[in-house]
C-alpha cells in the first residue's frame, strides 16, 4: 500500500480493518482528548469496536461513499483523517479527523487534508468539501480556517455529545477557491 510523506516522520496512509489493534492503541493513548468533541472515542472502546468502525470505512470506500486514512508519525498511528461523507453525483464530501494529544500541534492535520483536498478535488472531480465541527472545537476551527475554508453558518444543539448537545459550525472549500489558493501558494504552509 502506499505512504505519502508529511514530513518530519509523518506518512499518511491507508487504515484498514486489519489496523484494528493500533486504532485501538491510539484511542486509548487520547481517549478523553479525542472524546471531548467527536464519538469516536466511544465507538472505539474496545478491539471489537475499533474493527466494526475500520469495517465500516471499508464498506464505505467499496461504495464509494467515504474512506479513512492514518496519520503515522515514526511509525506509530497518532490520528486519522477520514470522509466521513462521499457523494461523487452531487460533487460534496465531507472531510473529519482526529489526533491525539501528543501529535497535536505539528500541522500533520493540515499537511495530511491538503494532500486528500487535492485528491478530491483533482482526481475524483468533487466540487465542495465540508467541514462540520463543534463550536468548542478551537484547534479544528484553526484547520479550517488554514485550509481556506469559509465558516458557512452554525447549526444551533445540533448534536448530541455525551448528554449535551453542541452547536456545529459548517466550513467549507470549493474546488474554484482551492485550486485559486494553490495558484498564490497558500497550500505550501504548514
Amino acid at each position: 500500500m502506499y505512504a505519502i510523506s508529511l514530513g518530519d516522520g509523518a506518512e499518511l496512509r491507508p487504515l484498514e480493518v486489519w489496523h484494528a489493534g493500533e486504532l485501538l492503541d491510539n484511542i486509548d493513548r487520547g481517549r478523553e482528548f479525542i472524546g471531548r468533541h467527536i464519538g469516536l472515542a466511544d465507538a472505539v472502546s474496545d478491539a471489537a469496536g475499533a474493527h466494526a468502525w475500520l469495517a465500516s470505512y471499508a464498506d464505505k470506500r467499496a461504495a464509494d461513499a467515504g474512506g479513512v486514512h492514518g496519520i503515522w508519525l515514526e511509525d506509530k498511528l497518532v490520528g486519522g483523517l477520514l470522509f466521513r461523507v462521499w457523494d461523487t453525483p452531487s460533487g460534496v464530501c465531507e472531510a473529519g479527523c482526529w489526533l491525539e494529544p501528543a501529535a497535536a500541534g505539528r500541522g500533520l492535520v493540515t499537511r495530511g487534508l491538503r494532500v486528500l483536498l487535492d485528491w478530491a478535488f483533482e482526481e475524483r472531480g468533487m466540487h465542495r468539501v465540508e467541514w462540520r465541527v463543534s463550536s468548542a472545537n478551537q484547534p479544528s476551527i484553526n484547520v479550517a480556517r488554514r485550509l481556506g475554508m469559509t465558516r458557512e453558518g452554525v447549526l444551533r444543539e445540533l448534536s448530541p455529545h455525551r448528554g449535551v448537545r453542541a452547536d456545529i459550525e459548517i466550513w467549507a472549500v470549493l474546488a474554484p477557491e482551492w485550486r485559486a489558493a494553490r495558484e498564490r501558494g497558500a497550500h505550501s504552509e504548514r
